[in-house]
């Protein structure tokens, strides 16, 4: 049995411009979700900038390897120096301090509490320090060895003069060029090796001849007779 329902209960079509306005209400909500997500965790990490601050400025004026900063992304980041950051878990809450090494990124602390950060920020800051003193002194060791071997030898050459010792001069022996001398049997060796050469050359040119010459005869002659003519001789 066909059941009829009234007109005022038949559902209506549904309407693409209500479902793109619905749409766009939950894409500025959910945005608007993330973008508080983002200026806290923005604050937090400017909470741990505001911390570090004190520890920097007792670094010497003329280091320049550090360079705190939020940097604003989709992830922000509170950069220490080039190699080294400080970012919020996907909690939102708990603190990951980073280093960037040869051998890929290092997790050199993690804490919800900003104190054990920064002490570990610290530390790093320390290391750093040693580390370019390190490299100073290397390059002041490195630069001043050519000098010192520089006076070396000018003592030395001073020592040479006072002493005045003649500088020794190179011995060169000249060499007579060596004549060179061929008997006569080499030399009639050499005469009759040209004879017998050319005497081989033309043999062996005599005996083509006679063979082409026979070829001809037995073979060539009666088919150029049958095939062209006369032969030509």
């Amino acid at each position: 049995m066909d059941e009829r329902k009234p007109d005022h209960i038949k559902l209506a079509p549904p309407s693409l411009q209500a479902a793109a306005r619905r749409a766009r209400v939950e894409s500025a909500e959910q945005s608007e979700a993330v973008d508080d997500l983002r200026q806290a965790e923005i604050a937090r990490l400017q909470l741990v900038e505001e911390a570090i601050r004190p520890v920097l400025d007792q670094a010497p004026e003329d280091v320049e390897l550090f360079d705190v900063g939020v940097a604003y992304g989709d992830r922000p980041r509170l950069f220490l120096d080039m190699i080294s950051f400080v970012d919020l878990a996907h909690d939102r809450r708990t603190y990951r301090f980073f280093q960037d090494t040869r051998h890929g990124r290092v997790l050199i602390a993690e804490s919800p509490e900003i104190p054990r950060i920064v002490a570990a920020m610290t530390n790093y800051i320390a290391r750093r320090l040693v580390e370019r003193e390190q490299a100073l002194a290397s390059d002041w060791r490195s630069r001043s060895a050519p000098a010192i071997d520089l006076k070396a030898s000018a003592r030395a050459r001073q020592l040479t003069e006072e002493a005045n010792v003649p500088a020794a001069k190179p011995l060169v022996i000249k060499e007579k060029p060596r004549r060179r001398r061929r008997g006569f049997w080499r030399a009639l060796a050499d005469i009759f090796s040209f004879l017998l050469m050319t005497i081989g050359a033309f043999v062996l040119a005599g005996a083509v001849s006679l063979g082409a010459w026979a070829a001809w005869n037995a073979w060539g002659r009666p088919l150029w007779t049958a095939h062209i003519g006369p032969p030509p001789f």
